[in-house]
């Protein structure tokens, strides 16, 4: 039996969420989390009944912009570890500039068979495709009005 023999029973793709909302900052972190927890099935396969276990190994973002990483954590939000917004995660990617983005992490699992006696590992990995998260990327600017001087020269305090 291989790895490949198992892809049937392979776990649902799973969706990145990147915070804050699928909206990013130019120049300041976006948080990726990619929730994958151990899976387990049940079935039958060359005739005989077994079940698959699926354990989460790896986390492979693509953010979109033609950078990627290749992780050993799913990532966990800003609130769960105790952060502010826009500062670095583990799991954090900055984008340089501003824009409409198609990210996807793509998890990797190792799997294991029990046919009723014991967990047995299966040599290899399945890799399931996660869909496009779009992620628009802004420009920040600090200013108390809206427009500078140069942009609207009427602007208050021009």
């Amino acid at each position: 039996m291989t790895i490949a023999d198992l892809q049937q029973f392979a776990p649902p793709a799973t969706s990145a969420t990147v915070e804050p909302g699928g909206i990013g900052v130019a120049g300041l972190p976006a948080n990726f989390v990619a929730a994958a927890e151990p899976h387990t099935v049940t079935g039958t396969l060359f005739g005989a009944p077994l079940s698959v276990r699926f354990t989460p190994t790896s986390y492979e973002y693509s953010y979109g912009d033609g950078t990627s990483a290749l992780l050993t954590t799913p990532g966990r939000s800003w609130a769960d570890l105790g952060q502010a917004q826009f500062t670095p995660t583990p799991t954090s990617h900055v984008y340089e500039r501003r824009g409409v983005f198609f990210a996807d992490v793509d998890i990797h699992y190792t799997a294991e068979i029990d046919l009723g006696g014991g967990w047995i590992p299966v040599t290899g990995e399945i890799i399931t495709d996660g869909p496009p998260q779009r992620i628009r990327v802004l420009d920040a600017r600090t200013a108390l009005v809206a427009h500078t001087c140069t942009e609207r020269g009427d602007a208050p305090g021009c």
